[in-house]
């Protein structure tokens, strides 16, 4: 990215400029970068003394870095953030705390810090910005000739979600399994007409990344859900979420990315023609007939 860039007026802009160009950043950039991208309320309220210590870098890259980004100094880069920050994620984990307050007890406390995470985690999901990125990947998909969906190991489970229910309604939704080898097969008929959706936290499974290589080489458009916008998944996609993943459990929560994925269906359908409606009770009338369902009195 040079210099004299024009400087980003959003947080998701700024967001999306370091996600690009972090890979060619130096060590101590990379290490501002990595700050400003995870911390965007501490970059709205505190010092540029106190942001560099907690960053552990110096003030000066602080102000090399926005001035990377096409801001003239370190004061109107800091002024994005303060701005973005007045439209802030809704707070939901403060009803798991009433809950501890309530309930917490030895042997409950693990049981509760997995509830305060999932609050946390839904809460961070929905934002005005998400709620744009989530309108921008509906009309993506909805436009799209094909959709595949690929997620590997930890996030198999997303993928599938997204490729079972979206193919109720939308049936060229494909979800891409890449198994004995087959990855660059399945994805070959894909192409600048397609799109894909993909998942992937950290660690990053060689698969997902290789399945974007392949993908961009086809040019198709990628939605991207991950963990953090210094993710190897995000350069090149043309939507992007971060989603939260912290939990108490030893492996990333998926929460978020699943009800993620349940918002952008779900306005795929509200907004889509009325076929994916149709498409939705055909399945259902035809795995009734098939018995697929049990029906109680």
């Amino acid at each position: 990215m040079p210099d004299n860039a024009t400087h980003a007026t959003s947080l998701d802009s700024i967001h999306q400029q370091l996600a690009e160009s972090y890979a060619a950043l130096s060590p101590q950039l990379k290490r501002a970068a990595s700050y400003v991208l995870e911390h965007p309320t501490e970059m709205a309220f505190q010092s540029i003394r106190k942001t560099a210590q907690a960053a552990s870098v110096t003030p000066s890259t602080l102000v090399r870095l926005a001035k990377r980004l096409g801001f003239e100094s370190y004061e109107p880069f800091r002024e994005v953030f303060q701005s973005a920050v007045q439209a802030a994620p809704v707070e939901l984990s403060g009803r798991a705390s009433q809950l501890n307050q309530q309930h917490r007890n030895p042997e409950a406390a693990l049981f509760a810090e997995v509830g305060d995470a999932a609050f946390d985690n839904i809460g961070r999901l929905f934002t005005a910005d998400n709620q744009k990125r989530v309108k921008e990947a509906a009309e993506r998909i909805l436009a799209a000739r094909r959709v595949a969906v690929v997620g590997f190991r930890d996030t198999f489970a997303c993928a599938y979600h997204f490729a079972y229910v979206g193919r109720i309604a939308m049936p060229e939704v494909t979800l891409i399994r890449g198994q004995e080898g087959g990855l660059l097969t399945e994805l070959a008929p894909f192409n600048e007409q397609d799109v894909v959706v993909a998942f992937g936290f950290e660690p990053y499974c060689a698969e997902t990344v290789k399945a974007l290589e392949i993908t961009r080489a086809n040019g198709m458009q990628a939605i991207v859900i991950t963990d953090t916008l210094r993710s190897p998944l995000v350069p090149g996609a043309s939507v992007t979420f971060t989603v939260a993943n912290a939990t108490p459990h030893f492996f990333p929560s998926i929460l978020a990315a699943i009800t993620l994925s349940e918002a952008i269906l779900a306005e795929c359908v509200a907004f889509g023609p009325d076929q994916l409606v149709d498409n939705v009770t055909r399945f259902e009338s035809r795995m009734r007939q098939l018995g697929a369902y049990i029906e109680i009195a």
